[in-house]
C-alpha cells in the first residue's frame, strides 16, 4: 500500500471511529472532513501521525486542533453552504481548509506571519480560492467586511467581544468557539 493509500485510509478510519461513532452526524462535516487532508497540515516530523484524534504542535506555540473538536465546532456552525465565515485563528489552515468546504467564503485572521504564510501556501497548493487573509488580532474582526453569517474562534477567549457579535448578521449570524479560563473552557453557540 503506498502512502497516500495509507493516508486515505486513516483519514477514513478517523471520520469513521473519530467523529461519526462519537455522534458527529451533519453529512456534509463528515464529507469535508473526509476530504480535506489534514496532513498537509502538520509539521513532517509530525505526519505519520496526521490522523490520529489528538491536537498536534505546529509552532508559534499553537497546535492544530484534534479533528473531533473540528468537527465539533464545525458542526456547530450549522454551515449550509452560502455562508460568509471569520474564522479567528488561522493556525495550520487545516480548520480553514474544512470551513472551505462547506462555506461560501472564508476570512482567516492569524496573529503569527509565520502560520499565516504557511497556511495560505498549504491552502494554495490545495487550490482553495474561497479564502481572504489577514495576520492580526483576531479578537478585533474584520469589520470592513462585516457582516458574517458564521464566526468561528479557534482559541480560546474569556469572553466574547462585543465587536466580534456586532459584526454578525443580524437574526441569523452565529458565532461558535471556545469561552472560558486557560483551564475551564466551554464551547459555545451564540446567535
Amino acid at each position: 500500500m503506498s502512502v497516500d493509500e495509507q493516508r486515505c485510509r486513516a483519514r477514513e478510519i478517523m471520520v469513521q471511529r473519530d467523529l461519526r461513532d462519537r455522534g458527529i452526524r451533519d453529512a456534509r462535516v463528515l464529507q469535508a472532513m473526509r476530504s480535506v487532508p489534514r496532513h498537509c497540515f502538520v509539521p513532517d516530523p509530525l505526519k505519520p501521525l496526521a490522523y490520529a484524534d489528538r491536537p498536534l504542535p505546529i509552532g508559534e506555540d499553537q497546535t492544530i486542533s484534534q479533528p473531533y473538536i473540528v468537527a465539533v465546532m464545525t458542526e456547530a456552525l450549522q454551515l449550509r453552504g452560502d455562508e460568509r465565515v471569520l474564522e479567528l485563528g488561522t493556525g495550520s489552515g487545516y480548520q480553514t481548509a474544512v470551513l472551505a468546504e462547506l462555506g461560501k467564503e472564508i476570512w482567516t485572521i492569524e496573529r503569527s506571519e509565520m502560520l499565516s504564510t504557511g497556511a495560505q501556501q498549504a491552502l494554495g497548493r490545495l487550490g482553495y480560492e474561497n479564502v481572504h487573509f489577514r495576520i492580526g488580532d483576531g479578537t478585533e474582526g474584520w469589520p470592513s467586511e462585516s457582516p458574517f453569517d458564521r464566526i468561528l474562534a479557534t482559541g480560546s477567549l474569556p469572553e466574547i467581544p462585543t465587536s466580534l457579535l456586532e459584526q454578525l448578521r443580524r437574526g441569523e449570524g452565529l458565532f461558535v468557539g471556545p469561552v472560558g479560563t486557560r483551564e475551564d473552557q466551554e464551547i459555545v453557540r451564540v446567535r
